[in-house]
Formats: structure tokens, C-alpha cells, sequence
């Protein structure tokens, strides 16, 4: 790699400083110099490594993305186990569902981004999807775009009703493995895994 490991710490520490940014307060109510100072570097190196926060948001939000495949794992032939792979995730981790929520809420009416890491990875998914259709490892009369929309819907449901949890830890955790059992048994009547 021809950057220096001073150059790559500097952009990690600012793209995790956005990263709480953005969660914490969206993309309209970030501020670059709370990054900069929570980065521990300045407006000027930030806008260095970026344009400006629509980029740095685009950075974020691919980088998010990446984490989330990473940690969930879509198995076309197990989606009642993705589901709770994703439940897991978002429960553990609301703060990123609130990231990328700020972003639907703000971009809501901007003209579509061919290069947005959201819709790349919805097509990619559908796809996938489709695929196992063809297979036959799901039932081919549904829409892969509705499969994958039931399923993260479902799954993410708990992740985003932090004020519906019980406060004490030991209930929450019991509660929530509860409302995992719950998801995991929804998708599995819709979406049965499947041996074939």
C-alpha cells in the first residue's frame, strides 16, 4: 500500500468519528468540527481525505454495509437463520440502524446514486435471491425484492423500539431472545430453509 499507516489512521479515526456523528445527530445536524476534534485532527486534514460531508457519509454508509454482510451472512437457503443474524446484529448495534436511517429520512428526495452502497446491495441480494428460486430453494412466486423486504423487516423490527425494552439488563436479554425465537419462527412460515 503506497499510503503511509499515519495517512490510513487519520482517515480511520475520521471515518469512526463519523460514524457516531452521523448516528448520533444525521447527516444535517453533523458537524465536521466535532469529527475533526472527536478524530483528533483538523477541518483542513479531514477535507484532505474528503470533499465534504455527503462524502464522508457515502464512506460511512459503504463502510456500515460492509460490516453488516459481514456479520448477517445472507444464506439463500436459510433465511429463518439470516433473520436472526440480522436481529442479533441491529439489536446489539441500534445506533446503525439510526445511521442508516438518517439517511433514508434525509436523501428521501435526492436524485438516485447509481454508486449508493444501499441499492448495490439490495440488487445483489435480489439477486442472490432469484438464483435460489432457480434452484428451487424458495418458492419462485414471490418477488425476490418482497422476500428480501419481509425478511429485514422482520428482523430488524426490535432494533429500532429501544423505548419498548425492558430497562434492566436481564429482562432485556430475555426479552429479546424471546422476540429472536418470534422472528426466526415468521420467517420460517414464510420462507422455510430449505435441504434441496
Amino acid at each position: 500500500m503506497s499510503t503511509s499507516a499515519g495517512t490510513d489512521s487519520t482517515r480511520d479515526r475520521i471515518v469512526v468519528a463519523a460514524t457516531a456523528e452521523f448516528a448520533r445527530h444525521g447527516i444535517a445536524g453533523a458537524r465536521i468540527e466535532r469529527i475533526a476534534k472527536t478524530a483528533k485532527t483538523s477541518k483542513e486534514r479531514l477535507y484532505a481525505h474528503f470533499r465534504g460531508k455527503e462524502e464522508l457519509y457515502a464512506t460511512v454508509v459503504a463502510r456500515e454495509m460492509a460490516l453488516v454482510a459481514e456479520a448477517t451472512r445472507l444464506d439463500v437457503t436459510d433465511l429463518p437463520g439470516y433473520a436472526g443474524r440480522v436481529h442479533d446484529y441491529f439489536t446489539t448495534h441500534p445506533d446503525r440502524l439510526r445511521l442508516m436511517n438518517w439517511g433514508r429520512l434525509e436523501l428521501a428526495d435526492a436524485p438516485p446514486d447509481p454508486d449508493d452502497p444501499i441499492q448495490a446491495t439490495v440488487l445483489h441480494k435480489t439477486e442472490q435471491l432469484r438464483e435460489a428460486q432457480k434452484a428451487g430453494h424458495l418458492d419462485p412466486a414471490w418477488d425476490p425484492v418482497d422476500i428480501l423486504m419481509f425478511v429485514n423487516q422482520l428482523a430488524m423490527s426490535w432494533a429500532g423500539q429501544t423505548d419498548l425494552l425492558p430497562t434492566d439488563e436481564k429482562r432485556r436479554t430475555s426479552f429479546l431472545t424471546a422476540r429472536r425465537e418470534a422472528i426466526v419462527t415468521a420467517v420460517q412460515r414464510l420462507f422455510p430453509a430449505s435441504t434441496a
